[in-house]
């Protein structure tokens, strides 16, 4: 500038030293932008991964879950139809008892119409 021989040459150093401050700064900002960009960038793909890691375990869990429903659910009808089996087996064996007492209260009545004591009919055993 005090090289300038007039005004207007001192103007338009100065303008030109100006424009090259502005390019220096914008490159310094726009580097930095970038720089910025690319560790927001990293950081962003370093998150998307451990969210798919997540998702993925997360979907195992579900079909471990789903599996564990179905085995329970399985063995729920499993144990209703035991219990129903139950039921009618103690049916059947409440019928045979008093089948086996009737049977047996004919057994007495017939040994004690019997003629021969002691003896009994050969056909009951």
């Amino acid at each position: 500038m005090m090289n300038a021989s007039s005004m207007d040459d001192a103007k338009s150093r100065a303008s030109r030293m100006l424009e090259a401050l502005e390019k220096s700064i914008c490159a310094r900002a726009s580097a930095e932008t970038e720089r910025n960009i690319h560790q927001e960038n990293k950081v962003l793909k370093e998150q998307v991964e451990a969210l798919v890691q997540e998702n993925v375990i997360l979907k195992c869990a579900i079909c471990i879950q789903h599996e564990r429903q179905k085995e329970y659910e399985d063995r729920n009808q499993e144990l209703k139809h035991l219990k129903q089996l139950v039921s009618q087996y103690q049916e059947q064996v409440r019928a045979l008892e008093v089948n086996n007492y009737a049977l047996t209260m004919h057994l007495k009545q017939a040994e004690q119409s019997s003629s021969i004591p002691g003896r009994f009919h050969p056909d009951v055993f």
